[in-house]
Order: structure tokens, then sequence, then C-alpha cells
């Protein structure tokens, strides 16, 4: 039962309707790649993951019964997959969010919390703050050894302050978006409000009130601090694009051009090019 009666406008409709997913005894392979996908969908932020990208050694454990669905899920967010869409390039503090959301399943409750695993982070390594998420009381008490973990941020958990109601709100932009798609994914969400310890108010992911309702964290209140990956740095790439097709030419039509990028913008152009129908000749370092 929805625990407020404008769940439907607040898109959280699918949560309260759909029960959690238990590989349960006995299960069969088909309970198995439910709660693969499960995983994949909850852990990654609801992200588009291409048939190249599973971990099939990790789901072939799964499958047979080597690893719980709490040690794939370890897994999943230990990849270097996960690491690419969250960690690197992402402000520390989004980062931290984003692993509280996808593991425990709500939003941090206090700016000490965020604190405690950037520490963790700096110290001991990431594998050991995943592990510290998975690890915890709290993940067992929810989540078990067999459960997929799950949005709980939509209710009120006990001996917890009223706060991270509002505040999942905050991380959660809508049912059919992810947490690389929404405006400003890459920025903290909770900086200001864990900062000042407030709460913002609750707003629709979409709608009537205006689009997409984020508003960004105050000017120098968010770091600018980001887990980098180690093998890129500030390079240039030039991509040479051939027999690019566009709406307002012919299609026999034939169109070099090249383009100058970023490395983490250099997937975004290449994909961007061959929806338009176009061609990489090449890719080199400008």
């Amino acid at each position: 039962m929805a625990i407020t009666t404008e769940a439907s406008r607040l898109g959280v409709s699918p949560f309260y309707e759909t029960a959690p997913v238990e590989l349960r005894p006995n299960w069969s392979a088909e309970d198995a790649q439910i709660a693969i996908n499960a995983v994949y969908r909850q852990v990654l932020g609801n992200d588009y993951i291409m048939n190249s990208e599973r971990l099939t050694a990790a789901e072939s454990l799964l499958c047979n019964g080597s690893i719980t669905v709490r040690d794939f899920v370890r897994l999943v967010a230990k990849s270097e997959l996960y690491k690419e869409k969250f960690l690197y390039n992402s402000f520390q503090t989004r980062t931290i969010e984003l692993n509280i959301k996808h593991l425990l399943g709500r939003a941090p409750y206090t700016e000490a919390e965020v604190i405690e695993h950037l520490d963790r982070y700096q110290n001991e390594g990431y594998g050991a703050d995943i592990d510290s998420y998975i690890d915890s009381d709290e993940y067992v008490q929810n989540f078990g050894d067999n459960i997929v973990p799950y949005y709980r941020g939509f209710e009120t958990q006990t001996n917890q302050t009223m706060a991270g109601f509002p505040r999942m709100f905050q991380l959660y932009r809508g049912y059919a978006t992810s947490d690389r798609s929404a405006l400003g994914s890459k920025s903290s969400r909770l900086a200001g409000d864990l900062a000042a310890n407030k709460v913002s108010a609750v707003v629709a992911p979409s709608g009537s009130l205006g689009a997409w309702n984020y508003k960004e964290s105050v000017k120098g209140i968010t770091p600018n601090l980001a887990f980098q990956n180690p093998n890129r740095d500030g390079r240039v790439y030039r991509v040479e694009v051939a027999t690019m097709n566009l709406p307002r030419y012919p299609k026999a039509r034939r169109i070099n051009k090249a383009i100058f990028v970023p490395f983490d913008q250099l997937l975004d152009t290449m994909q961007q090019v061959r929806k338009m129908g176009g061609k990489v000749a090449s890719v080199t370092l400008a």
C-alpha cells in the first residue's frame, strides 16, 4: 500500500505495486534470470545495459548456485561497468549518494554519513567502501542473502528521521529515467541540504510542475572534486566522420567532417554519429 495518495503523480507507484525480487529455495533458471535483471536495474540506477556489458561470469556463478544474490550485487557494484557509470569523473558526494541509493535503497540521512564513506574510500579504497554497505547490519536485516535491494526510501524508516523521505525524491527523478540520464547527472543533489541539515520540498519528477524539477546545489557547496579514472586525462580526440546522412540533404550526398571532443564525450559522440546515419572513419589524438 502506498504511503502517500500522490504516489502516482510522484512516479513511485511501480515500487508499491511490485513485490521485492527474492531468489527463494528451489529456484529455477528463469527465477535466477529475473533476479539478475533486477540487480542490474537497481544497482545500475535503471541505466541501459548492452549485452556486451553484462557480467556473464558473475551471472553464471549465480545461476549455478555458487554465489548468492548478495554476492552478485557486490560484484556488480565493484565492476568496471559500475565505476564507468557512477565513479569516474562524478562528484565525490554524488557517487556516495548513488551508492547509498543503489545498495541500501534510500537517501543519505546526514552529512556525517557521506563523510564517513568518503574517508573510507580515501583511506581503504573503493572496494572496502562498497563492502561497508553490503556487509552492514542495515543491508543484512533488509535484504539478507537472497533479496535484490529495492528503494526503501519512499517509506519511513524505523529509528530514522523523516528527512530521508523527501531527500529520496531529490535522487529519484521518475521510473522511466536513469541515474545517468537525468539533468546534472554528475552533480550532487543533496550536498546543500545535508550541509545545512535541512530538507527540500518534494516535487514531481515531471509533468505539470515544469518538466524536470531538479534544483542545482548552491554554488560553492558542492565539492568540485571527482573520482578520476587513472587512465584518463585532459586529452582531446579528433573524430573523422564520413557519409553523414542528415534530413536536409539527399541520401546520396557524402559529408566529411572532423569533430574534436574530450575523452569523456568520445563514446557519446560516436553513438550520436551512428544514430544520424554516419560512419566514424578514424579516431586520433588531436
